[in-house]
């Protein structure tokens, strides 16, 4: 994927009061930082950041932290939160990969994976944030009741994560591939930039929520 390099990006999220510096040393003591033991919830791949940004503005006692690991696209959600009040909400620029050495066992409620690299090709299959090698991530940070919830517009990333994520010992407790016209899932939804753009074109948009 190729990102238009921002002047300054750099610079604004090692300096942002919004971006956590050295989050390996906040491991085990999340909640320390939001100042309360509320549920901690994460978007992977959080993009400008106007689905977390809006879910921190609906939920108050939620804490929520989003990861990106591209500075020129962190940058415009650091610029959104000079304008914003959510005291629950922060950002990591890292890669997900490295979660497991930013977050204890059992630290994290909840999951979102929206609009992922779909890697289409066979050979970067591992680099799917529904593969098995990110699943492991995800597994040993969240807690046993801890959900996964992810949504794409690319069939073929959903076709490959509705067979690799059983395979991998979680349960798919819901899904859908017409998410907007499935009133079960699709209650309170909360659209992302790219869901916004993908859907206003008839692209379905699919869905699923998965446990261990």
């Amino acid at each position: 994927m190729r990102l238009r390099n921002i002047k300054g990006a750099d610079e604004a999220v090692a300096n942002s009061i919004y971006c956590i510096q050295n989050p390996e040393s906040q491991r085990g003591s999340w909640n320390a930082v939001f100042s309360n033991s509320n549920p901690i919830y994460v978007e992977i791949g959080m993009g400008k950041g106007k689905f977390i940004m809006e879910l921190a503005s609906k939920n108050p006692c939620i804490n929520y932290i989003g990861v990106e690991r591209y500075t020129s696209v962190l940058f415009r959600a650091l610029q959104k939160m000079e304008t914003e009040n959510l005291p629950n909400l922060r950002f990591l620029c890292v890669d997900a990969k490295n979660l497991p050495e930013i977050f204890s066992p059992e630290e994290i409620d909840k999951i979102y994976l929206n609009f992922s690299d779909p890697w289409p090709k066979d050979r970067h299959a591992k680099r799917r944030l529904t593969s098995r090698v990110f699943l492991s991530c995800y597994d040993s940070i969240l807690k046993p009741e801890g959900t996964l919830e992810f949504k794409t517009d690319n069939k073929g990333l959903f076709d490959f994560s509705m067979v690799e994520i059983p395979e991998n010992g979680w349960k798919i407790n819901a899904s859908t591939r017409n998410l907007h016209m499935d009133s079960s899932m699709n209650q309170d939804n909360v659209m992302t930039e790219y869901e916004e753009k993908f859907s206003s074109m008839g692209n379905p948009i699919y869905k699923l929520i998965a446990s261990r």
